[in-house]
């Protein structure tokens, strides 16, 4: 309500004076914002108009660091440093790769246009296309979310898309004079987000359909060496057994006398209580197990320590028998190893070039080049083994 009633007007009809002030001195283009401020009110002026800068420009970075995070859980971006700098506001966050692209970028766009007209061509753009998916959008929450009468969605809608596409059209002779820049920013993280959500749902399909099933991997249990000791398996599925377990056996040809698969959840609070944190469930085979850890946005998560362990254990003794808990001893006083699958995706030479670019190189670039989903959980590299798999799609 406050942007529609104060904050919309108020912009409208300064860009209107401002364009009603170029119509009559077109040589002021350069300098329209204070060539058009009365002289007694010059100074006040120049002093809001910085404050107001350095808020926009804070908000454009904090909004950045937003997007990025929520594209993330949302699995539609790689991961990327993600720091939570608040304990009270669960999406006040900070990251520094994103922190510095947008530094790079507008060094680059700055050293590139000179510092020209070309910079407001492209933020006067940007800002119009802005309003116009704002306006997309919040018609769309108007139908769905706030079931507005469908005539006044109309209405909102008629009146604010006329006002925007006109100065969006009267906009479309300036890309080619600098309005192209959000245009290729925008395809830029557009190849990004389709590639990484192209390739996720890929893997995930291919997960899915190569699950260990129950039978085979009670097969692989019984036909395998058992050696002493805690394995924990890292893996994002929540149900069955990962592909990666008939990978590792065939390629070490034994397991621990214990396996814990452990999927990691990162919840919307702060910390999570730590009779919370572990939920423990057995599976089809003695010695076998699988644990949830809950996480808060605060909390640390910390896997390199014996603590870590010691609440694994004391956790997995709660649901078992006594000559589970005798085994559980035994196998903790052997040591504990950590199992992290990486998944290297190939598309088929059957497959149409696009799709085989997309994955083979696009896809698989982001994968190496950012940060893993177990990248966040602190592991003794002494005792972790990271097992690569080939899949063919």
């Amino acid at each position: 309500m406050g942007f529609s009633a104060v904050v919309y007007p108020s912009m409208i009809l300064a860009y209107s004076g401002q364009a009603a002030f170029l119509i009559k001195n077109p040589s002021k283009l350069s300098t329209t914002f204070y060539s058009s401020t009365p002289e007694p009110l010059f100074w006040p002026m120049f002093i809001i108009a910085t404050l107001s800068a350095i808020v926009a420009s804070q908000a454009l970075i904090s909004a950045s660091f937003s997007i990025i995070r929520q594209s993330i859980a949302l699995g539609c971006f790689p991961r990327v440093t993600m720091k939570h700098t608040s304990e009270k506001y669960e999406g006040q966050v900070y990251s520094p790769e994103v922190n510095y692209f947008l530094m790079i970028t507008c060094i680059v766009i700055t050293y590139g246009f000179k510092g020209g007209p070309q910079i407001g061509q492209a933020f006067g753009t940007v800002v119009i296309w802005v309003m116009l998916f704002t306006t997309t959008l919040m018609t769309v929450v108007m139908v769905v979310i706030w079931q507005t009468n469908i005539i006044a969605v109309g209405l909102f809608f008629a009146l604010f898309f006329c006002i925007e596409g006109i100065y969006m059209t009267s906009l479309l002779n300036k890309v080619l004079q600098g309005g192209w820049v959000p245009f290729a920013n925008t395809a830029f993280f557009l190849a990004i987000t389709m590639s990484w959500t192209y390739g996720r749902r890929k893997k995930n399909e291919y997960d899915a359909a190569n699950l260990v099933g129950k039978q085979e991997f009670i097969k692989i249990v019984t036909g395998s060496s058992q050696v002493p000791g805690i394995c924990i398996f890292c893996t994002d599925l929540m149900n069955g057994i990962p592909p990666i377990v008939r990978h590792y056996v065939k390629h070490t040809g034994s397991i621990r006398e214990v396996m814990v698969f452990v999927t990691v959840r990162i919840l919307p609070v702060r910390s999570v209580l730590p009779e919370e944190c572990f939920l423990v469930d057995k599976l089809d085979h003695v010695g076998v197990y699988r644990c949830i850890l809950q996480y808060g946005y605060m909390d640390n998560h910390n896997m390199d320590d014996d603590d870590f362990i010691v609440l694994v254990v004391a956790s997995l003794k709660q649901i078992a028998d006594n000559d589970e808990i005798l085994l559980l001893d035994s196998a903790f006083t052997n040591g504990t190893s950590f199992v992290i699958g990486r998944t290297i995706l190939k598309m088929s030479i059957t497959r149409n070039c696009f799709k085989r670019f997309v994955i083979n190189n696009l896809y698989r670039f982001l994968q190496k080049n950012f940060r893993s989903n177990m990248s966040s959980l602190k592991i003794a590299p002494g005792k972790t083994l990271q097992v690569g798999m080939h899949y063919e799609i």
